[in-house]
């Protein structure tokens, strides 16, 4: 555990999407990632399939019969990267839907290059 939290950088409309949940949602995924700021890893937080171990996590939270999702990345060294928060609407499994996976590896290579300029 870390002593000073690491900044939160939202991609794209991540942060105003989050905004929009209910305030339960917004206050559970928000303990998640202080936890994920801390170095820490939320009971609710675990790896998003296909981004290759726990480079992508995903938190998962559930209000009503709705279900509410927040994906960010600790891969890069001293910050998180926020990349997308979403509520899931399909019905069928509970499989990413593809649009949302897309987004997710647009964003994630728009974290790569802000990190990128980070370090120079």
């Amino acid at each position: 555990m870390e002593d000073r939290p690491k900044p939160i950088i939202w991609i794209g409309s991540s942060r105003k999407d989050l905004k929009t949940f209910p305030k339960r949602v917004r206050f559970d995924i928000g303990q998640a990632l202080y936890a994920a700021q801390l170095g820490d890893t939320d009971p609710a937080a675990k790896p998003l399939r296909g981004f290759g171990g726990t480079k992508v996590m995903e938190i998962i939270d559930r209000h009503d019969t709705n279900t509410y999702r927040a994906v960010y990345t600790v891969q890069f060294a001293g910050v998180i990267y926020a990349l997308h928060a979403f509520q899931k609407k399909s019905k069928r499994g509970i499989a990413t839907p593809q649009k949302d996976i897309e987004l997710i590896h647009r964003r994630l290579a728009e974290a790569q290059r802000l990190n990128r300029q980070r370090s120079n």
